[in-house]
Order: structure tokens, then sequence, then C-alpha cells
């Protein structure tokens, strides 16, 4: 029979295992918030390659249903193929309404996230935008990163119309540059309802 002395060091020992791993768990929610929002700045300013090397060297990228580009190389193509923040440019990009589940140990996590945009170009057009972002990401070489983007847009609409007169369809491609693979989800955004699918089937 174990001594008194030794229940107690093995009751401390667990204690601080579960202590340890709370710990952990703390950090990497702040690690991955701190790696979303920068994705967020990042876009904001166009700094394309810093938001590509935010991902897993085989992570993925799909927005508005344009086809899944696979690896970060071509995750940093697609982003260099947008237009480029400069003068009468506004690509505001803001990262709202986590809702993350990690597994620590596995170094695995998903999140879901509302973004909220204003994207426009001085004396061409303004529109405001709203997406659901359903992400995955990985522990790699001991930092989080972005092992998908799934970027489902909710709607997009004439700043000075507004979401009342209806919404600006999709854009399904990016001139110059094919996919790697197709669409995952077949929609098109507001005025028909889109329903971004959970990571989650409750919290």
């Amino acid at each position: 029979m174990p001594t008194t002395d030794e229940l107690l060091v093995s009751a401390l020992l667990a204690r601080i295992e579960a202590l340890e791993a709370r710990a952990q768990a703390a950090e990497d929610y702040r690690d991955l918030l701190n790696l979303q929002a920068a994705y967020g700045y990042y876009v904001d300013k166009g700094l394309w390659d810093k938001a590509a090397d935010l991902f897993a060297a085989d992570g993925t990228l799909e927005i508005a249903g344009r086809g899944v580009f696979v690896g970060r190389e071509r995750v940093r193509a697609y982003l260099h193929h947008l237009p480029p923040y400069e003068h009468g440019t506004l690509y505001n990009h803001m990262q709202l309404q986590p809702v993350i589940h990690i597994d620590s140990a596995a170094g695995t996590a998903k999140g879901r996230w509302r973004t909220l945009m204003m994207v426009g170009w001085l004396g061409k057009e303004g529109r405001w935008g709203e997406a659901t972002y359903e992400n995955s990401y990985k522990r790699e070489n001991g930092k989080w990163r972005i092992a998908s983007l799934h970027g489902i847009i909710n709607f997009y609409c004439e700043y000075d119309e507004g979401w009342h007169r209806g919404g600006v369809k999709l854009l399904r491609s990016i001139s110059g540059l094919a996919p790697d693979l197709p669409p995952t989800i077949d929609y098109e955004a507001y005025p028909e309802p889109v329903i971004a699918p959970f990571h989650y089937d409750e919290v």
C-alpha cells in the first residue's frame, strides 16, 4: 500500500499536470487569436507575403467559391493576384466573433470567425462585405499556422445602395490563376441565404 506521503505526491503531480495542460490551452488560444488577427491586419495593407507566411507549408485557401489553392506558395500566388494596396485603396478586413476548439496535445485546432470588410478604390467603387471563415490550424515547427482558410462570403453590397437593394454577385475566378481543386461547396451570396458549415455541433 502506498504511504500517505506517496499519495500526496501523486495527487500533487496530477494537479501540476492538469494545471500545465490548462496553461498550454490558454497559450494556444491566445496564439490562435493573434494568428488570425494578424492575417486580417496583413490583408488590410496588401502585405501578401506576410499573410501567406501565416499558412502551413501544405496549407490551403478557399475564398468566395473560387476553388481551393493548395500549399503556401499557391496561397501566396493567389494573394499576389489581388490588386495592390496603393493610393486610394481600402481593404479593411476585421476578424471578429471567434469560436475556437483546440486539441493542444495533437497540435490542431478549428475556428469559426466573422470578417467585416470595407473594400474600395477612390473614384471607382466602394463596398461593404461580410463573410464567415471556417478555418483549421496546426502547430508547425512550434508555431501555430493556418492549415486551411475557407471564406464563405455572406454578402457584398455597394456602400451607397445598401443591402436592401440587393447584393453584388460573387466573382468566381481570379484572372490569370486557376485553382488546384474545385470549390468544396456551391453557393451564392446575399440575397440568397448562406449558412457556412459549422465545425462544431455545440460549445
